[in-house]
């Protein structure tokens, strides 16, 4: 890996954990956001994302690749992903501080993989690993509220809040330099990382983040979140 790219995915990587520091703090500092908002921010997340796996993400696979073979190991990440989805439970309806630890854990075991298509994106081209590093700051924003959220409602101090949030998001740096590390091993390699990546990501957005948005806000605004997200990837594509 050369100096320049380790340089370029530090970059990356710092510009991801913001996202999880912003909504932390947004969650020390709003302490009860409400669904409407959390509906809107979730939905408006899910739909970068969705517009850069299948305008981005999956054609560059497809072009380093194969067609069949993407599609193929697209499906084994929705199945890798799923899987780790059933084995962790985040939606703890006990006490607020195992709330926040299961929260926590969670979105470190969800956050390594997303690392990991940030690193592939990097592999990739600089251009689309800034985009999946801008892309899943977004997305991180809601999930800074989750862990900090519980932890407020606890009474634990601001800067253990903010020092465990980072602690969860850290894990996304991590993966991120995992990633680039395996998919420049060869351009067969960065093709089965990129369409892995991309079936995570579909299988998040579809199976958790819209029904998450619709779930906290039934009303207009988790749908326009969503449609603002897919405008706003689409320009991400077009012009990162």
């Amino acid at each position: 890996m050369s100096t320049n790219l380790i340089y370029i995915v530090t970059i990356g990587s710092l510009v991801s954990l913001t996202g999880t520091m912003i909504g932390a703090s947004l969650g020390v500092a709003v302490k009860d956001p409400s669904n409407k908002l959390l509906g809107f921010i979730i939905g408006f997340a899910g739909g970068i994302m969705l517009s850069v796996v299948v305008f981005d993400l999956i054609p560059q696979s497809i072009e380093k690749w194969s067609f069949a073979l993407t599609i193929m190991f697209a499906v084994l990440g929705i199945i890798i992903i799923a899987i780790i989805d059933t084995k962790v439970d985040i939606n703890s309806n006990n006490k607020h501080l195992k709330m926040a630890f299961m929260a926590s854990l969670g979105l470190m075991i969800h956050n390594f993989p997303e690392g990991i298509i940030m690193g592939c994106g990097f592999a990739a081209g600089s251009t689309l690993g800034m985009k999946m590093s801008i892309i899943i700051a977004i997305h991180d924003i809601p999930e800074g509220i989750a862990v900090s959220a519980p932890l407020v409602a606890s009474k634990v101090k601001v800067p253990k809040i903010l020092f465990y949030a980072f602690i969860t998001a850290f894990p996304t740096a991590l993966g991120t330099f995992a990633g680039t590390y395996i998919a420049n091993i060869s351009q067969n390699v960065l093709g089965a990382c990129l369409a892995v990546a991309s079936g995570i990501m579909l299988y998040v957005v579809c199976g958790e983040m819209i029904p998450e948005s619709s779930k906290l806000w039934e009303g207009v605004t988790s749908t326009m979140g969503t449609l603002c997200g897919i405008i706003l990837g689409l320009i991400i594509v077009q012009v990162l």
